[in-house]
């Protein structure tokens, strides 16, 4: 039996749709339950453009800020974590609202995700030095004996995929294809989708000049307090990277800037693609 009703925001980057969640909130009388992977670390507020002071004070807002870029997160946890928090919300309220862009953590809430072990990250370390030692060849090899049907369909050019199969079957003692169900998890709740767009031009140009603000906002100096921590995959994402870069003397700041509003515009364009295979969600133009 149904309890409630999951809304859940979608769409992507720089849309503007921390804006529209903070009014449709106040309509449901509920919280807001951030589905932003980088948004949950505390140390890069400006990187990750996470929600500002003054809307964490108009609503009550779970998972910004909650973690550091020094524990390990991943979207197994964010399922469990978002799944209670989203119990409470309907228990108390009829309905939950779930916002964010990040791919993984909405389906790991709407459909499930396979049952897959977290990784212990002394093993993934060392399955990370054996591809710097021994390369990607090498990897791809390891992967076709350690399971072949996954390695029939891996995209073997992408050397964190083949990489992290190998981390699952080595952690997990069987195949990483045997753990890979594709089923979805069925929830005690309904859920309604809506995702936010607008047209390519005003959706560049509020990426540009988010990036501008960001950079006003003091962007290079969050950047530079990251560095002891740039190896952490929490901080391989759009702003930090190239921020890195910068600092590394590889390009200017007006270059890394510029590389920064590509990469986002490539990133959202990544976000638009994934979404469009999902014919759950109502969009509207914000």
């Amino acid at each position: 039996m149904e309890q409630g009703t999951l809304y859940i925001i979608l769409g992507p980057t720089g849309v503007g749709k921390s804006q529209y969640a903070l009014e449709f909130a106040h309509r449901l009388g509920c919280s807001i339950i951030n589905a932003d992977s980088r948004q949950i670390y505390r140390e890069i507020p400006i990187a990750s453009d996470a929600p500002t002071n003054e809307m964490l004070s108009a609503v009550k807002h779970y998972f910004v800020g909650s973690h550091s870029v020094l524990d390990f997160y991943s979207a197994g946890h964010y399922e469990q974590d978002a799944l209670k928090v989203i119990d409470r919300e309907i228990s108390e309220h009829g309905t939950a609202l779930l916002v964010g862009g990040s791919m993984m953590y909405i389906d790991a809430v709407a459909k499930g995700i396979d049952n897959i072990p977290d990784i212990d990250p002394s093993l993934r370390q060392d399955v990370l030095n054996e591809y710097y030692d021994k390369g990607l060849e090498n990897m791809q090899q390891q992967l076709q004996k350690l399971d072949p049907e996954h390695y029939k369909v891996c995209d073997l050019n992408n050397w964190r995929r083949v990489l992290h199969a190998i981390e699952v079957c080595r952690q997990s003692g069987t195949t990483f294809s045997s753990l890979r169900k594709g089923q979805n998890h069925k929830r005690n709740f309904s859920i309604r989708k809506i995702g936010i767009m607008r047209s390519r031009d005003e959706l560049y140009k509020r990426i540009d000049d988010r990036v501008l603000k960001m950079i006003d906002n003091g962007l290079v100096h969050e950047a530079e307090s990251m560095l002891p921590y740039r190896h952490l995959n929490a901080l391989n994402t759009v702003g930090l990277k190239e921020m890195f870069n910068y600092m590394d003397g590889r390009y200017n700041l007006d270059e890394a800037i510029r590389l920064i509003q590509r990469n986002t515009r490539h990133y959202a364009r990544k976000q638009m693609t994934w979404f469009r295979h999902d014919n759950d969600i109502n969009w509207i133009y914000a």
